[in-house]
């Protein structure tokens, strides 16, 4: 006859901050990008994926969000989750930054959340910068949106460049070397700072050397985010590899 032997279990008293990223079904890179930056601090990382559609449009980007709430809730089922970052540029500028943070708290009451346009909006206030050069991979349609977004938060709009890309997927694609090209050929002799919107442009680990090339701060999705994230956590310390925006 085999004995059985109970023994009391003892439960780790560790109290890491955690973070819930929520990304496009779609979206090759951001998972990349917080991992590289969160990895190896005391801070818990936990991913959910959102059903996307394309092509993107204001209309589809919409319809992407009203999922939040059960995506989000799946995160950790009944657990506290400190702050969610919700990955999609585009999407928080079509349905709103308040039905978001709705959306996630009716599951997750007294919980923070980030997006990247409003951690862009944040970056570019903590370094004192209004005027702006956007680079995005979007169509015209979510473009206007961008600028128009931009421009109700008091920035001034220098130049919008774009590749026209329909496709979050294709997005996802581009190849990082022509990328560093493109925006590194772009004229920021009017501009205080480059912004690159999109998460699934493949662009963070490019931003030490696109400064260090036009010699002016350059901001992206990816960045902003991971940046106001830890901020929510209460995680301040300078961090290099990544623009001048981790060192403030």
């Amino acid at each position: 006859m085999t004995k059985l032997e109970k023994i009391i279990p003892r439960f780790s008293s560790d109290k890491n901050p955690k973070i819930g990223l929520i990304t496009l079904a779609s979206d090759f890179r951001i998972e990349k990008d917080f991992n590289l930056i969160v990895n190896g601090k005391d801070i818990d990382l936990y991913c959910n994926r959102i059903k996307s559609y394309n092509p993107l449009t204001n209309k589809s980007l919409i319809k992407m969000a009203e999922n939040i709430s059960n995506v989000t809730e799946e995160i950790l089922p009944n657990e506290k989750i400190d702050c969610i970052a919700y990955g999609c540029t585009s999407g928080t500028i079509a349905a709103g930054y308040d039905y978001i943070y709705e959306k996630v708290n009716n599951v997750k009451p007294s919980t923070k959340v980030t997006t990247p346009i409003t951690s862009a909006i944040k970056a570019l206030k903590f370094l004192n910068l209004k005027k702006i050069t956007i680079f995005t991979p979007y169509t015209d349609e979510i473009n206007q949106s961008v600028i128009k977004y931009f421009n109700e938060n008091k920035f001034e709009i220098k130049k919008l460049s774009y590749f026209d890309i329909e496709s979050d997927i294709d997005i996802g694609k581009v190849d990082p070397d022509y990328l560093f090209d493109v925006l590194s050929n772009l004229d920021l002799s009017d501009s205080d700072a480059l912004f690159v919107s999109c998460t699934a442009l493949p662009v963070l680990t490019l931003i030490d050397k696109l400064e260090k090339k036009l010699q002016k701060p350059v901001l992206s999705s990816n960045q902003t985010l991971i940046w106001d994230s830890l901020r929510e956590v209460d995680y301040d310390k300078k961090i290099d590899g990544y623009g001048v925006l981790f060192n403030n």
